[in-house]
């Protein structure tokens, strides 16, 4: 099938070749009519960008014809046309600096997209949001960027919720998210079920509300020595809309074909979303925009997939209502000032069932429930977050002060269950209490670009503080104790956090950094960067970064970049501690996920956490034979030290630490340990071409990625040598090399007709290979490599309205089926990164005023 597709797509494009193609020329000039050579011509919220030739005569080729371009040279006024302006006495006057802005990957005003060493993806949210079914960021990205992954869970607690998203197969918590270049802050979720993600914590994005954004930014890059914790896979920039005197709503709905239910229903999990955008003007060149968007989704159910192993009753998406208010704005203070604030606020509501306890489960009370029952757990998330900032061109410095602050909350609660010490009086619903994490940062930094220094030269430096805290917060005492010796205590499905388990932590660091990027000559350029932290609880890290580009002709670019990086210990992996009811094999057992500084780490002999410690290095090429045609291919290694991991269930009968864990009255226990080396290899392809097909545009793109992770070592202590099998155990291993497809296809067909497009897209996702609760390495649950097919259509009534409908996944395509009492999740499949719900049809509504 995938060589059809690839076949197809061949075809197609050597069609497009020899049909006429539309293309813009112009000529870029001062006001005194010197060309300005090198400066770049940008197709709005696209990759699509060509720089001006030494006479400031530039062609380009749009993907559409209401493409909006912007024409930009350091120094002089950011010009914004339409394709129809386009001509050939195009003036750009000399202007501030401050209406220029920069890219991710670089603190250069004069670097764009096209022409950074590092691989870049730049994505416009309006776009893909309008021609596709995905309602949220992290299913969006996870079918718009080759390698970005993402995975709903089912029955995994608090990852039901929020959905570990990741790059290059590395952990969610090794991907840097920034918000208009800003820190964002993490979830206080630290994952612990569920088969991706497992022990780390990372962002929510879907916090933030897809109407709120421009585009999004993607560093497919290690960027630790530029941006500090975290950004050992790469970058993930989201850039907040700017547009004024609009009033966008958009109104969008959907479900899927449901299968493997117990009834007869023909469709569940419904999806709508209601979202408005408005903008207005703020003084001179001032503006703000505030985006308000309500989603909901609802319970799928596909427990009946395999009856004959039923382990769940209820296996499926959780139910989510999320609420969001998002504000961006810019406000001048002079001409070469301004003072700018964004941040929002959102509150989501979630409901997932846990594992069923059926009619003659020991657990169960059966006055109370006949039939046995599903614990539903709820989990409350408030995510609030605010940045105020300062930016002034000072002797031709650009200076930049900041101060963002961000806060995540999670508060459980569970219904539909009951304690089982407590016999038929129990009650059915439990405060389960939670968790929360908070940041505090402030930036300061100043860049400048030296035009008349060798090609071009720019110098960036500046420093950054972070206080971040965080704490858990215990349920009522019915949710967590056992009133009778021997019986499983607390709510069952998500016993509560004990007091025992509460804690009140902060840390600090302080960083500073140095950038540059120098320009040799207009075809090539090197850049380096070092930075410098300090971590209150485990001191001091250095770490370097340099780059290259280098242009062998107009067509042919040559890059590549090599660097060290770093991730710190969150908080949530060093101070989470929680007993929970675990089941092994569907048997139920009390497991202790004990803190990594708490007498049962000390005991046997587990560290305290440390960072995380990469090697880097990137070398690709870009290939532009014309305004019409591009390919980019990007080889990347990842090295990394001392990876955070939970490690396996350390048993109280073990015969060399059992006594250890029995004089703690610990049945089970697992740690937070710095204990795996990886190696991750790979290579990112994206190929794109676009022309004239009759009276349309007609563009197809092509985007692969394959990654291959190895686990190099695993490092026990002393007391626990010779167990490296619990230390990280046969299934945690897969889980880990899991973490991304070996490889992911994405094809994608774009016909563009007057008022009506068409997109067709496929999507292949490679073979993956999970142990189960068997640990039979030579029987594996594998999952066959799937490919996914979606269609739709939109049709523009006017400039002001425009409606698509279309399906997702519309062949109803499932993972291979496995049995539910030895899958991670205990349904059919475990969580794979093309989904469980089958076929999704959706419509969607835009209106403008």
């Amino acid at each position: 099938m995938i060589k059809r597709i690839i076949l197809i797509w061949s075809l197609l494009h050597c069609a497009q070749f020899v049909l006429a193609q539309a293309i813009l020329k112009g000529k870029i000039s001062d006001p005194d009519g010197m060309p300005l050579a090198g400066a770049t011509i940008i197709e709005k919220g696209t990759n699509n960008g060509v720089t001006a030739d030494a006479e400031g005569r530039f062609s380009i080729v749009p993907q559409s014809t209401e493409s909006i371009f912007t024409i930009s040279f350091i120094g002089y006024e950011t010009l914004t046309l339409s394709g129809v302006q386009i001509n050939e006495n195009i003036v750009l006057k000399e202007g501030n600096l401050l209406q220029q802005v920069t890219v991710v990957g670089s603190r250069s005003l004069n670097r764009s997209a096209t022409d950074t060493p590092a691989p870049i993806d730049i994505i416009d949210i309006k776009e893909i949001s309008t021609k596709t079914g995905q309602l949220d960021i992290n299913q969006l990205l996870q079918f718009a960027a080759p390698s970005f992954n993402s995975n709903r869970q089912s029955g995994s607690d608090g990852t039901d919720h929020i959905d570990p998203a990741s790059l290059r197969g590395l952990g969610p918590d090794q991907t840097l998210v920034l918000i208009n270049g800003k820190r964002r802050h993490q979830s206080s979720l630290v994952n612990i079920y569920g088969t991706r993600g497992r022990g780390n914590s990372g962002t929510d994005l879907n916090a933030i509300p897809v109407a709120a954004i421009e585009r999004i930014e993607i560093l497919r890059d290690g960027a630790a020595a530029q941006y500090g914790s975290d950004a050992i896979a790469g970058v993930i920039n989201i850039v907040l809309k700017t547009t004024t005197d609009n009033l966008e709503v958009n109104a969008n709905s959907g479900m899927y074909k449901s299968k493997y239910r117990f009834d007869d229903k023909k469709f569940d999990g419904l999806n709508y979303n209601l979202n408005g955008n408005y903008g207005f003007k703020v003084g001179d060149g001032g503006f703000m925009n505030i985006t308000g968007d309500y989603n909901f989704r609802d319970h799928t159910n596909r427990a009946n997939a395999n009856a004959d192993e039923l382990a769940r009753r209820e296996f499926g998406d959780p139910r989510a209502k999320n609420a969001s208010v998002y504000l961006n704005s810019k406000l001048p203070v002079s001409e070469k000032s301004y003072v700018y604030f964004f941040g929002g606020s959102n509150i989501r509501n979630g409901e997932s069932y846990a594992w069923t306890r059926f009619a003659d489960d020991d657990r169960n009370i059966a006055s109370i429930y006949p039939n046995g029952f599903d614990p539903l757990i709820k989990a409350k998330i408030n995510d609030n977050s605010i940045a105020v900032g300062f930016r002034s061109l000072m002797n031709g410095w650009d200076f930049d002060i900041s101060n963002n602050i961000g806060v995540n909350r999670f508060h459980y609660s569970v219904s539909n269950t009951l304690n089982s010490s407590l016999g038929a009086s129990s009650p059915t619903s439990f405060d389960a209490g939670g968790f929360q994490l908070g940041q505090n940062t402030f930036n300061v930094g100043m860049s400048k670009y030296f035009k008349d220094k060798l090609a071009g030269l720019n110098i960036a430096f500046g420093g950054e503080y972070r206080h971040e805290f965080y704490s858990i917060f215990a349920g009522e005492e019915k949710s967590w104790k056992s009133y009778i010796d021997g019986v499983p205590p607390g709510s069952q499905g998500f016993p509560g956090f004990q007091p025992g388990d509460e804690i009140k932590a902060n840390r600090s660091n302080l960083g500073f950094y140095f950038d540059t990027e120098a320009d040799f000559t207009k075809k090539f350029m090197v850049g380096a960067a070092v930075r410098f932290e300090n971590y209150s609880d485990f001191g001091s890290t250095l770490n370097g970064k340099i780059s290259s580009r280098l242009k062998i002709t107009e067509a042919i670019t040559l890059r590549g970049t090599a660097s060290t990086g770093f991730r710190a210990p969150s908080l949530p992996q060093i101070y989470f501690n929680s007993t929970v009811t675990n089941f092994i094999g569907g048997v139920p057992e009390e497991v202790q996920i004990a803190r990594n500084n708490g007498p049962v780490a000390k005991a046997l002999g587990i560290p305290a956490l440390k960072q995380e410690l990469s090697k880097n290095a990137s070398l690709g090429f870009t290939l532009r034979p014309n305004n019409t045609f591009s390919m980019t291919v990007d080889a990347y290694y990842v090295k990394i030290k001392d990876r955070i991991v939970l490690t396996g269930q350390f048993t109280n009968d073990d015969p060399d630490i059992g006594k250890l864990l029995q004089s703690l009255n610990v049945g089970r226990a697992q740690l937070f340990t710095n204990a795996v080396s990886t190696t991750t290899k790979g290579i990112d392809i994206i190929i794109s071409n676009r022309n004239k097909i009759g009276e349309g545009n007609f563009t197809t793109s092509f985007a692969a990625n394959f990654n291959n992770l190895t686990i190099n070592n695993v490092n026990t202590n002393a007391k626990l040598a010779g167990k490296e099998e619990t230390y990280f155990d046969l299934r945690e291993r897969y889980f880990l090399k899991a973490s991304a497809p070996p490889s992911k296809l994405n094809l994608t067909l774009d016909y563009q007709i007057k008022k009506s497009t068409v997109l067709i897209r496929f999507v292949r996702f490679g073979e993956i290979k999970l142990a189960d609760w068997n640990y039979d390495e030579n029987a594996l649950d594998i999952y066959s490599p799937k490919i996914t097919t979606d269609i739709s259509y939109s049709y523009r009534f006017s400039k002001n309205t425009a409606i698509t409908v279309g399906g997702n996944n519309i062949f109803n395509v499932y993972p291979d089926m496995y049995s539910g009492y030895i899958t991670e999740s205990g349904g059919a499949w475990d969580p794979v990164q093309m989904g469980w719900n089958g076929a999704f049809l959706y419509g969607k509504l835009k209106l403008n005023f």
